[in-house]
């Protein structure tokens, strides 16, 4: 697997519809609702529509007692792939639709695969460690009561859940358990002391988490009495030795992309398998976009080639557009006339 650095930056090729969606962003985080999602207020009580599968795909909910998981899968195929995807939301959102939507995007791109979405536990009524517990519970669940093979999984999550997905390999791997395929991590916050020097210098650009510090990074309740720099907490401090290949993407925008480059840089001195896409002018999870914006496509599009990758899924090469010649038959009637 490559290392993508400096060609993973898009400088001064940031698209239009990219600057609206990042400007309108703006503007929503400097308004009333802005501040009832920089507190967690908005995020705690999310007011969402139904969600609808669609018809080529299946859907249940699984009830685990503390928790609960949303298990998707095409309908009457079964690859024996799946990602467990791991949502963001600060630690203090639950499960949304734009999750749902993920899921559909992973099982597309896997080309078919299955992906079970946790629901894990959240603060501030339930602190560190609850949403690593449930991690680890999660992972199991595949591997004891699916019986996915550990090399058929893949762990995605973006945000709190990229931290999260990067602190339950640091976990699986010090306890020598088995470890999954590969790693989609998404402008994942993975230093939860907010040290990294991102939030200085992209202070006053992220159009999400800049501009203050009266917001959910800042204030997080997920730490509870637990010490910030615990590695399974914030995984910039850990130790990457080990680690299956990751894919790592990030805004060029954000005050958290200094986690990304962090885990990086860790993964790189560690000689493990590692792809930076660092897209310059996106925001925090841009990838939320899905088709709306170019960045946010050609980001999906480096995740199903991530994941052919990692499955070894081989694509029939595609054929040649035919080009329709239309045949200049000669007329036998106009020709007789003559």
């Amino acid at each position: 697997m490559e290392q993508r650095t400096g060609t993973g930056r898009r400088t001064e090729q940031v698209s239009l519809r990219g600057r609206l969606v990042r400007d309108m962003m703006k503007n929503m985080m400097d308004s009333a609702m802005g501040h009832r999602f920089q507190t967690g207020e908005f995020r705690a009580n999310p007011v969402e529509p139904a969600w609808h599968c669609p018809p080529d795909h299946e859907y249940e909910l699984i009830d685990m007692g503390l928790f609960q998981m949303e298990f998707l899968h095409p309908a009457g195929v079964f690859t024996g792939r799946v990602i467990l995807q791991l949502h963001g939301g600060g630690y203090i959102g639950p499960m949304k639709n734009t999750y749902r939507d993920f899921a559909l995007e992973y099982s597309r791109r896997s080309m078919g695969g299955d992906v079970l979405t946790l629901d894990y536990r959240v603060a501030p009524e339930h602190p560190y460690p609850a949403a690593l517990e449930d991690a680890v519970m999660a992972y199991w669940w595949l591997i004891e009561e699916k019986k996915y093979a550990p090399e058929h999984i893949v762990v995605a999550g973006d945000s709190a859940g990229g931290g999260l997905a990067l602190a339950l390999m640091l976990f699986l791997r010090d306890r020598g358990l088995a470890l999954p395929a590969g790693l989609i991590v998404m402008s994942p916050w993975a230093d939860v002391t907010c040290s990294g020097a991102s939030h200085t210098f992209n202070f006053h650009k992220d159009p999400q988490f800049g501009g203050t510090t009266d917001n959910m990074l800042h204030h997080c309740p997920y730490i509870g009495d637990a010490d910030p720099t615990d590695p399974y907490l914030s995984p910039v401090f850990g130790e990457y030795h080990g680690f299956p290949p990751v894919l790592l993407q990030a805004g060029g925008d954000e005050v958290l992309l200094s986690d990304t480059l962090t885990v990086a840089e860790k993964l790189r001195k560690a000689h493990g398998k590692v792809r930076l896409s660092v897209y310059d002018g996106m925001f925090h999870v841009f990838q939320m976009a899905l088709r709306l914006i170019p960045e946010s496509r050609e980001a999906w599009e480096e995740v199903g080639r991530f994941l052919e990758i990692i499955y070894g899924i081989r694509r029939r090469p595609e054929g040649k557009k035919v080009r329709v010649v239309r045949s200049r038959r000669r007329n036998r009637g106009r020709s007789a006339r003559h």
